[in-house]
């Protein structure tokens, strides 16, 4: 059975993402300097403002090597991408306003910061990104006085440009959250059965490790059911695999309608089916495994147009009566399941 601390000894599916995040921040840092050197090569920056617009270019080279290749960071964080928007936003607010402030042909050199949040980081980080982008914007305009930046026409410019980049931190945000979760749901390994419905060998040795393990701090009961078919074989040899595989779909049914919506099911093979049961004690293990055998006894199916009866057999294990452990309880279990002896 795999511990949790097998699974917790898989590459973290975050730290695989972030380091494919960090690769396209690069480019998209890479991609904004090449844009002000070309609009700097191409005459675009006045003789005055020239000086200005090479030291930030400098800088922010310094930064981008820093940052991408001397390994300042061993370790891509949440923390580390945040800040290089920040950067990024510090080096085109710069720019533009050595470069003609909100006429400058850079201005939407924000739309980078604004994709790459949207990429690396949560909606509430975009979301702050864009107000910091709004205040930059702000400050960049062309007013004389305070009174003239809070009045209604340099509000209302102020809105006209800052929109598109709404929109875009809108749309960004949404497209990213939606892959990032098609991706999410990928990576996942596939913990459900497909016939029966109900958690595979994987979930179920996943769940039940923890909790078994929440069992026995909290230091109470939990039991185990093994449940056997004693005819699928025979069913399907006689009517075929779709009969059989009706045969589960039932057996799955009239299982899981004797347990509780807490307790855990899972088909570990064709025939066979373990049930966990927190907080279920010996006795009431007991109960639940007359229920189980019962109900399927008097669920007949139709069959490839034949009624057809079958049978289990349930072995049953419980902490702390029958050992310490799930392997200890699942032995148990399929001992008291093979020795056929009347569940009592």
């Amino acid at each position: 059975m795999q511990t949790s601390r097998e699974v917790g000894s898989q590459p973290s599916f975050e730290h695989e993402e972030l380091k494919g995040i960090a690769r396209s921040v690069g480019e998209i840092e890479w991609l904004l300097l090449v844009v002000v050197l070309l609009y700097h090569a191409f005459g675009g920056t006045k003789p005055d403002d020239t000086p200005m617009v090479v030291l930030a270019m400098v800088l922010y080279l310094v930064f981008i090597m820093g940052f991408r290749y001397a390994n300042f960071f061993k370790r891509e964080s949440r923390w580390k991408l945040a800040t290089e928007t920040w950067i990024m936003t510090a080096f085109i607010t710069w720019t533009l306003w050595h470069t003609g402030r909100l006429e400058s042909p850079l201005l939407n050199s924000y739309l980078l910061v604004i994709i790459t949040s949207a990429l690396a980081l949560s909606k509430l980080t975009t979301m702050l990104e864009l107000i910091l982008i709004g205040a930059c914007i702000a400050f960049l305009g062309d007013y004389s006085s305070t009174m003239e930046m809070v009045s209604p026409q340099y509000v209302v410019g102020i809105i006209v440009v800052f929109a598109p980049f709404v929109l875009v931190a809108y749309i960004t945000t949404m497209f990213a959250s939606d892959i990032r979760y098609a991706l999410r749901k990928d990576a996942l390994p596939q913990t459900e059965d497909d016939l029966s419905t109900e958690v595979n060998m994987r979930g179920f040795a996943i769940i039940a490790d923890r909790l078994f393990g929440q069992a026995v701090r909290d230091k109470s009961p939990i039991s185990l059911l093994v449940v056997e078919c004693n005819n699928l074989k025979e069913i399907n040899d006689d009517l075929g695999s779709k009969a059989s595989d009706v045969l589960i779909a039932g057996l799955t049914k009239s299982i899981r309608e004797q347990l509780h919506h807490t307790d855990i099911l899972s088909r570990q093979s064709s025939d066979e089916f373990v049930a966990l049961l927190p907080g279920t004690a010996a006795d009431r293990a007991l109960i639940v495994a007359r229920t189980v055998r019962a109900a399927v006894a008097s669920t007949p199916l139709v069959l490839s147009g034949q009624i057809v009866r079958t049978s289990v057999n349930v072995g049953v294990a419980s902490y702390p009566d029958h050992g310490d452990n799930l392997d200890l309880l699942m032995d148990h279990a399929y001992s008291n399941l093979h020795s056929n002896r009347p569940i009592a």
